[in-house]
């Protein structure tokens, strides 16, 4: 079997690692998560890496005596509800074969390759929670409470090392760190391009927008008088989505809503909604976010309701190391591929690295662009052609 048919057979083999049978979800704090890191240390040990779990439940594998400059590799192995099995599992897979390319061979940089308990923050209000720990950054708030109210202290106890020392994971000679990742999105297909390299990661925040209005009855409280939370959270959103439509490099999205009481006869008296705003530029992001609470106020004002904005998360964006990028596009010209150069409008966890150390990314091509679904797709010849260009590098002294 190749390196690459083995990452593929390794991501069928992880997605059976899941809390709900018939999809892949996969959580941190759970012990889906724990089997799925164990599966994965099994494959670093047969690799060669030596293995160790850190207190947050990160998995680091390490090849080399720190005689040499180190490239560190990794994604997540959490996941979202219901999702792909390529998404941050393939670039964990990638590591690891990356080592098996390696052994017996003398190259110019140590390896460590590791795999980020928890990025997605699927079920705690977390953000690159893995990413920051092992970075030494302290473990949040265990009292962070899940949808069930489960703490995150409970599933710290599940998930991380309690036994493990605490500071940063990052070898003190490391000298990049290399993400390789699906697109999630349909430029590469659309180009007729294996791979692509990342030249920025574009920064986000996200808001909650709660409104308070008044609960009536929905037969006997005439429209003119309403306060009617639900209706003024449309608003707001249809206003966030023509923002960025007018923007044109912004995207708005508003993935989550509540409203109480939530009777079919009731006019809501409160509404919560979410609002995922990203931009490449952060200064007109900034000035976009200004904008939204402009209009959360103007609606709120004219609709008679109480509005509050919580800003729970807000990342910078974040520019590749040209020179790491430029190392994986002369690799991936050696092997006749021509990458394109492109923007990731999602998150990942090379953000938090980059304060550390220079970050790179490579994009493999997926199927229609389609992921956080488990119709996530890539082939094997792509595959290939990723686990070849990281090999590269690391092989090389340049």
């Amino acid at each position: 079997m190749s390196a690459a048919a083995r990452a593929m057979a390794r991501a069928d083999e992880l997605a059976g690692c899941s809390e709900r049978a018939g999809e892949i979800t996969r959580r941190y704090g759970t012990p889906e998560l724990v089997a799925a890191r164990e599966l994965l240390e099994a494959w670093m040990l047969e690799a060669g890496l030596r293995t160790r779990v850190d207190r947050a439940g990160n998995l680091i594998g390490t090849l080399g005596a720190g005689e040499r400059p180190a490239v560190v590799i990794g994604s997540h192995f959490d996941t979202v509800v219901d999702a792909g099995r390529y998404d941050g599992n393939l670039g964990i897979l990638l590591g690891i074969g990356c080592a098996e390319e390696l052994a017996g061979a003398d190259p110019a940089h140590d390896l460590t390759v590791v795999a980020f308990c928890d990025e997605e923050g699927t079920r705690f209000p977390t953000a690159y929670f893995g990413s920051r720990a092992f970075l030494g950054a302290p473990l949040p708030d265990g009292a962070l409470t899940d949808a069930e109210g489960a703490t995150l202290a409970a599933g710290i106890d599940i998930a991380g090392n309690a036994a493990a020392e605490p500071g940063s994971g990052l070898p003190a000679n490391a000298v990049a760190y290399l993400e390789a990742h699906i697109e999630q999105g349909p430029v590469l297909e659309a180009e007729g391009h294996p791979l692509g390299i990342v030249t920025a990661i574009t920064g986000g925040a996200k808001l909650t927008v709660t409104l308070t209005g008044t609960a009536g009855h929905a037969g006997t409280v005439p429209m003119g008088l309403r306060r009617d939370a639900f209706s003024a959270a449309a608003e707001i959103a249809l206003a966030v989505e023509r923002l960025a439509r007018d923007d044109g490099e912004a995207v708005a999205t508003v993935g989550e809503v509540a409203v109480a009481p939530g009777a079919a006869n009731v006019i809501p008296g409160r509404a919560a909604i979410s609002i995922d705003l990203r931009h490449p530029d952060d200064e007109r992001r900034g000035r976009l976010l200004g904008r939204v609470r402009e209009i959360v106020a103007d609606v709120a004002a004219r609709r008679d309701v109480e509005a509050a904005v919580d800003v729970v998360h807000d990342e910078r964006s974040v520019v590749c190391d040209p020179a790491l990028g430029e190392r994986m596009r002369r690799a991936a010209r050696s092997i006749g591929l021509d990458p394109p150069s492109l923007a990731s409008g999602a998150g990942h966890d090379a953000v938090v690295l980059s304060d550390h150390v220079p970050v790179a990314m490579l994009f493999v091509r997926c199927a229609g662009g389609i992921s956080h679904n488990p119709a996530e797709s890539v082939t094997e010849d792509d595959v290939a052609a990723a686990l070849a260009v990281l090999t590269a590098v690391v092989r090389s002294a340049e």
